[in-house]
């Protein structure tokens, strides 16, 4: 009976530890909680160097795919989805002749087949290369 116990506790310590590491589950205050489906900011900063290389990813695969010179200035934002990988949502800065735009981008990352794809890849409305909140002040009276 204890023998049982302990295996199956093991079991459930490994997969929990798995879906960890595929993101599809975290831990958090003692509690592993799933995420699936639904659209969550991305763990860490969104300036973070793998945030960042998926954004000059989509850049790149825009260009290929469009044949333009857009170059990649920033992340302004990322957040991330688990489907059958892991679905990142950025929104970004990027220089088209010479002028700053904002886009909005979709990179679809299967890490345990070495799969990365632009699923979408749009120019959105045109805003100022900063906000409110990246200098700290609020809006209002």
């Amino acid at each position: 009976m204890k023998r049982s116990f302990i295996a199956f506790s093991v079991v459930v310590v490994v997969v929990c530890g798995w879906f960890t590491e595929l993101g599809l589950c975290s831990e958090e205050d003692n509690l592993i909680k799933m995420k699936l489906g639904g659209v969550h900011d991305c763990k860490g900063s969104q300036n973070s160097a793998e945030i960042e290389s998926l954004a000059r990813f989509a850049v790149q695969e825009h260009n290929k795919k469009q044949n333009s010179l857009l170059e990649f200035a920033r992340v302004l934002k990322a957040k991330e989805q688990v489907v059958a990988g892991t679905l990142y949502h950025l929104t970004l800065e990027a220089v088209d002749a010479g002028k700053k735009k904002i886009y909005e981008a979709k990179v679809w990352v299967k890490p345990w087949m070495n799969f990365k794809q632009l699923q979408e890849f749009k120019h959105t409305e045109d805003g100022p290369s900063f906000t409110s909140s990246d200098l700290g002040v609020k809006r209002g009276p």
